[in-house]
């Protein structure tokens, strides 16, 4: 059981490039914890045990990566938002700017790095099992396996998740929060952690606005409210509305700190 979120661990199967790795987790304990503080602490010790093994790991793919120059963007959202529709037409319209690669997270299916493969762009599978989001772990070994060549625009598609995966650093040089219009302009407020570890915010589907109550500067204004310095981006995956100053904040990400 997963000390940070509660997601079952147990018997993951990470997929990389058609190999399948079983890791299991088994937890076990020789006596009972009859008191709720005690299994607090011990809840607490642990999360922070997990959370500073993924740091470390984290930072040595972001050397890894940085070491051959390559930009690696975390993508999230919750699911069906579009983040595999949003790279299938970013891989058309990005005209080898950077050779480009995707990881791809899935509890199961190897079915968004077959759609991402399609496109003629390199791809590997991460399937969790049961859990809800990448680790840094998972994305260094997906990296050995996907052995992308220097100056390569690496895109990380996490799990549809917005609450765990924004707890989890994988060495990406920035987070990219993926909503569409479909869902809400509340969506910053319900979850705040995520919107607050984004540098920018895609809205997405936004072809669907003459069909849906949603409004883009509200939706603005309350990522703003959990993140002063996040930018907000709308866009239609669908129809590429909106994609060129999206391929322009990638380039632009290339040559600077985010």
């Amino acid at each position: 059981m997963c000390a940070t979120c509660g997601c079952g661990e147990d018997a993951a199967t990470v997929t990389l490039a058609g190999e399948t790795h079983t890791h299991p987790h088994s937890h076990t304990h020789e006596h009972p914890h009859s008191h709720s503080h005690q299994a607090e602490r011990q809840t607490i010790t642990l999360e922070h045990r997990v959370l500073a093994k993924n740091d470390h790991l984290a930072e040595h793919n972001r050397q890894w990566l940085a070491e051959r120059d390559i930009l690696a963007l975390n993508l999230t959202s919750s699911p069906g938002a579009g983040k595999t529709t949003l790279l299938e037409r970013t891989i058309a319209e990005w005209d080898n700017r950077r050779p480009v690669a995707v990881i791809e997270g899935d509890q199961q299916t190897l079915l968004d790095a077959e759609r991402i493969r399609a496109t003629g762009c390199r791809a590997v599978q991460v399937n969790t099992g049961a859990g809800c989001h990448l680790d840094a772990d998972m994305v260094g070994r997906a990296l050995d396996a996907l052995d992308p060549e220097p100056g390569t625009l690496l895109f990380i598609e996490n799990v549809g998740n917005l609450v765990c995966p924004a707890l989890f650093d994988l060495g990406e040089r920035a987070m990219v929060v993926v909503i569409s219009v479909t869902e809400g302009a509340d969506k910053p407020l319900k979850y705040p952690h995520m919107f607050a570890a984004a540098s920018l915010v895609v809205i997405n589907k936004i072809d669907l606005l003459p069909y849906v109550h949603f409004d883009l500067d509200i939706c603005a204004a309350n990522a703003r409210s959990v993140n002063p310095h996040v930018q907000t981006m709308p866009v239609s995956a669908t129809t590429g509305q909106g994609i060129e100053p999206w391929l322009q904040w990638i380039a632009h990400s290339a040559t600077t700190r985010i």
